[in-house]
């Protein structure tokens, strides 16, 4: 066997996913969430801006750096395009789900938040996996590669024996998180990952 016989390449795919990536980075800025409700799946970028300590080192020298990038699709993608619903407002519904997170938050301001998406339906959607990929990849957004757990949901009655994400440590107040049980990260460790992506960034 050979197995270059198998492997696929495809300039017109990479420039049409470069080309994704850069409708999205040129979107406007809106608030998070959104003020006005909208149908569909997709990409979305959030920004901070605010005066978190921890933070403020990396984000005030690189406003347009994310700190979170994430993808929403709609029920029944995984089925195949002909069950979607396409009228869902996953996109604006994720969003939204952060936008709580960070509210719930003692130490962050939703205000200092905003955000960026693409809306890819039709044909389109088959990229929303790839194109969340890419962005993560040019990025190295901080809470998507060195603090886990934002994106983290309330696992439900009877699940609470796991552990504190990192997000919640370094982020008190969602009131699901306090219930779990399991021994936490070490808040100096998770400190200690803040350190090593400020000097990433600044390199």
């Amino acid at each position: 066997m050979k197995i270059e016989e198998h492997i696929y390449r495809s300039e017109s795919f990479v420039e049409l996913i470069e080309d994704a990536v850069e409708f999205m980075i040129n979107t406007p800025f809106e608030k998070l969430p959104p003020e006005v409700k909208f149908a569909g799946g997709g990409v979305y970028v959030l920004y901070y801006k605010g005066d978190f300590p921890q933070y403020r080192k990396i984000y005030s020298k690189t406003p347009d750096l994310p700190i979170y990038v994430g993808k929403a699709v709609l029920p029944g993608w995984r089925q195949g395009r002909g069950s979607l619903k396409e009228n869902d407002s996953a996109l604006y519904r994720r969003l939204n789900e952060h936008a709580r997170s960070i509210n719930a938050a003692e130490n962050l301001q939703i205000e200092d938040f905003s955000c960026r998406f693409i809306v890819l339906q039709d044909q389109e959607a088959d990229l929303i996996s790839t194109v969340e990929a890419a962005m993560t990849r040019r990025y190295n957004p901080f809470w998507n590669s060195h603090i886990d757990g934002f994106g983290n949901h309330d696992p439900g009655k009877g699940r609470y024996e796991q552990a504190k994400s990192e997000w919640d440590v370094l982020h008190p107040g969602r009131v699901w998180a306090d219930r779990l049980k399991g021994t936490p990260p070490n808040e100096n460790k998770v400190e200690e990952k803040i350190g090593i992506y400020h000097v990433q960034k600044s390199t």
